[in-house]
């Protein structure tokens, strides 16, 4: 994979007013951190992200960042869209080297019609991305397998899958990635999928509700004779 090229300006001042200066005057704030390099604060042109980003790999593109005349090699870890307007507010530029393996979510498509759903079957497609390993630069733009031949009770499992070479999956060989059950089957398969992702919390123990203390009637005062 080649890098798509991105021209950035130090800036020294941080914080909420600084960082809306910098979008008035038509810049996106940015920081760029990572191994061996202290957190530095970027600003980029909009329009040159966007395009950096508009590939088939979208955030898992390789980025060679222009800083001060010095390249550097980067991904973007975070990203901060406006909720109306889709304009970058924000981004965060991760230090990678090409050498080194790190984890990125890659989308992941099944393609075909499965002959258990021809037969009245239901594909239960368990991710729709996956977590990878692999070399920056190395990442495919998406995982895609072929479903056609399932039949119900069949699965694809993470073993199957083909990768490019030097990529690898970051979950267990034999989960299921993709089912063609019955309906009853694939909501079981879902909630085990999700029981067993990170971080999935523990359903919460029922605490048994105490009653109110009843309380006693008012004692009536003694009738006046």
């Amino acid at each position: 994979m080649s890098s798509n090229t991105l021209t950035a300006e130090s800036r020294s001042q941080t914080g909420k007013g600084a960082a809306r200066q910098l979008r008035a005057q038509g810049l996106v704030p940015a920081v760029y951190y990572g191994p061996g390099h202290e957190p530095t604060g970027l600003a980029v042109s909009p329009k040159e992200l966007i395009a950096a980003l508009s590939t088939a790999h979208g955030r898992n593109a390789l980025i060679t960042l222009k800083i001060a005349g010095k390249d550097e090699l980067a991904m973007v870890q975070d990203l901060q869209i406006h909720p109306v307007t889709r304009r970058p507010l924000h981004v965060d530029f991760y230090r990678v080297n090409t050498e080194a393996l790190i984890e990125r979510e890659v989308p992941f498509v099944a393609e075909g019609r499965a002959k258990g759903v021809v037969a009245g079957g239901e594909l239960a497609v368990v991710y729709r991305a996956l977590p990878l390993r692999a070399k920056p630069g190395t990442f495919p733009a998406r995982v895609q397998v072929d479903v056609t031949n399932l039949e119900i009770g069949d699965h694809i499992k993470v073993k199957d899958l083909s990768l490019p070479e030097g990529v690898t999956v970051a979950l267990p060989s034999e989960r299921n990635v993709v089912s063609c059950t019955t309906l009853r089957k694939r909501k079981d398969e879902e909630e085990a999928a999700a029981a067993a992702a990170p971080g999935a919390a523990a359903p919460a123990a029922a605490t048994p509700s105490k009653a109110p203390p009843s309380k006693a009637p008012p004692a009536k005062a003694p009738a006046k004779k």
